[in-house]
């Protein structure tokens, strides 16, 4: 199974294969192994025997003697000196054992494979030898180490650069371990175009550009793609993304991406902010607040993955996904602090301030979900600040129209490893976002609780009777400290297989 995305020049390809579980003879350069921690010092973990026999049982002792302990996170490369058809055999630190033999925890195992692939810049095979004796682990180490090879490389031009891990192979005797990897690297794929197009600096990927990408890509994944240019959004009362996009030379778009299956009784709605750079228009934001604003369309690059991974895999479900795509820049033409704009519901909004855009575009995309008879709309965006000061850069944080989908959203996030909280909508902060001349202003200039209040907002235009959630991913779509786990710096393509999950579980749930 080979990865990338030729058009848009991909960061790497990657081929991932299975073989049986027999980590004491695999041809490779580099083997992976899991190793616990315990208070008698590191152990081998499941996977992790062979290659402790074949150096005379003394692993432990050796990375014991390195000052590893088996911590999560934890990495140690050790020499085989021929002991082992491996070059070097590389310790990946897995905490403590669990209860239950055999029982890890998936997000442990995703995170050591992906660090332990990340170590190996440069070298043409590893293979993955960690606990994987259930499709699930399977799975798991097989999406860790496919996401820890990532390397966004397009605009480097450096000779001693070193590729990614050329392929991988993930050592199990699970059954339906095939189908497993398989699984895991069509989610890799859909994860993989999401980083790249948060990576992409925003000179090469306009609205237009966007929309480009997503016809290309969901034609061939089997999609229906329609693309809105500005002439038919103008025509079609998109004053949210027209009022967004007036201000840029590079106009908007609004795409729409179709999924049905013959069997689906439950169809999903996903609509993603895709602000492809964000100046803050006429309310300009400060200098240094613009360096991440090219991840300011992580919403709708989650939405146009999850919609590819969904038709790949065949999930018995209708799906449809709605970016919405904008450049937001200062100009002659921009809206105004002050303007009114009529959206695409027929409310109106007044623009209190420039720099409150996502929220503007998205009013568009959700009442236009309405039309496809959702049972459920997800709205996804790097919306505001105020999710960073609430929650921090790694937790999304998640309101709902209902605290049964707001609860589901978080577990089904939380099970994929990716940190989210459940928040409210408290109703006293409604009356802050009433307008003297429209029927509701876009921020309530109170900046406390503005997570909230953005949240507050985007309920206002979501169709009666369907169940809604907003997920807020402002700090989560983009890495700007060091990587961790299969977590590269820069976009983390965050909120895709939790899409993906929640089209799942719906699935699962006509069948039980």
């Amino acid at each position: 199974m080979r990865m990338g995305h030729p058009g848009l020049a991909s960061a790497f390809v990657t081929t991932v294969r299975l073989n049986a579980l027999d980590s004491g003879s695999v041809e490779t350069e580099a083997l992976v192994v899991g190793i616990n921690a315990s208070p008698e010092g590191p152990r081998p973990a499941p996977g992790a025997h062979d290659v402790d026999a074949a150096l005379s049982g003394g692993l432990a002792a050796t990375l014991g003697a390195l000052g590893f302990s088996g911590k999560p996170g934890e990495i140690a490369k050790i020499p085989t000196f021929g002991a082992l058809p491996a070059t070097v055999v590389v310790a990946a630190g897995l905490g403590e054992a669990p209860g239950s033999e055999g029982d890890y925890d998936l997000e442990v195992l995703r995170r050591a494979a992906g660090a332990a692939v990340r170590s190996l810049a440069g070298t043409p095979r590893a293979a993955l030898a960690l606990p994987a004796t259930t499709p699930e682990q399977a799975e798991a180490v097989a999406l860790g180490g496919l996401l820890g090879a990532y390397d966004f490389a397009r605009y480097r031009t450096a000779e001693e650069l070193k590729p990614p891990v050329g392929e991988i192979t993930v050592l199990t005797g699970a059954p339906g371990g095939e189908d497993a990897v398989a699984r895991a690297a069509t989610l890799a794929e859909s994860v993989t175009l999401v980083r790249d197009l948060v990576n992409t600096p925003p000179s090469d990927l306009s609205p237009a550009r966007f929309a480009e990408i997503a016809e290309q890509t969901g034609a061939k994944a089997g999609l229906t793609v329609e693309v809105l240019d500005e002439t038919a959004l103008k025509e079609g009362g998109y004053g949210g993304i027209v009022g967004v996009g007036q201000g840029s030379v590079n106009p908007p778009r609004l795409v729409r991406l179709g999924y049905t299956h013959p069997e689906a009784a439950t169809t999903l709605a996903f609509v993603g902010k895709g602000i492809t750079f964000d100046s803050g228009g006429l309310s300009l934001k400060p200098s240094a607040s613009m360096t991440l604003m090219k991840s300011d369309m992580g919403g709708a690059g989650a939405v146009l993955g999850a919609l590819l991974a969904i038709a790949r895999l065949g999930l018995r479900v209708n799906a449809v996904g709605y970016l919405c795509l904008a450049e937001n820049m200062p100009s002659g033409s921009a809206q105004r602090p002050s303007d009114v704009l009529t959206t695409y519901s027929g409310k109106t909004v007044e623009v209190l301030d420039t720099d409150a855009e996502g929220r503007l575009v998205l009013v568009d995309g959700i009442a236009r979900a309405g039309e496809d008879g959702p049972d459920i709309i997800v709205d996804v965006a790097t919306l505001t600040g105020g999710q960073i000061v609430a929650l921090g850069w790694r937790t999304s944080g998640v309101m709902a129209s209902d605290d049964a989908l707001r609860e589901e959203l978080v577990e089904l996030a939380v099970g994929q490893g990716e940190a989210a909280w459940g928040m409210p909508l408290p109703e006293d902060l409604r009356k802050g976002l009433d307008s003297p001349i429209a029927d509701i202003a876009n921020l309530n200039p109170e900046r406390s609780g503005s997570m909230l209040a953005a949240g507050i907002f985007l309920r206002e235009f979501v169709p009666e009777g369907v169940r809604w959630a907003h997920v807020d991913i402002a700090g989560p779509a983009y890495n700007k400290e060091a990587p961790y786990g299969y977590t590269p710096k820069g976009g983390t393509g965050i909120l895709t297989r939790t899409l993906v999950a929640l089209a799942e579980r719906h699935q699962a749930a006509r069948e039980a």
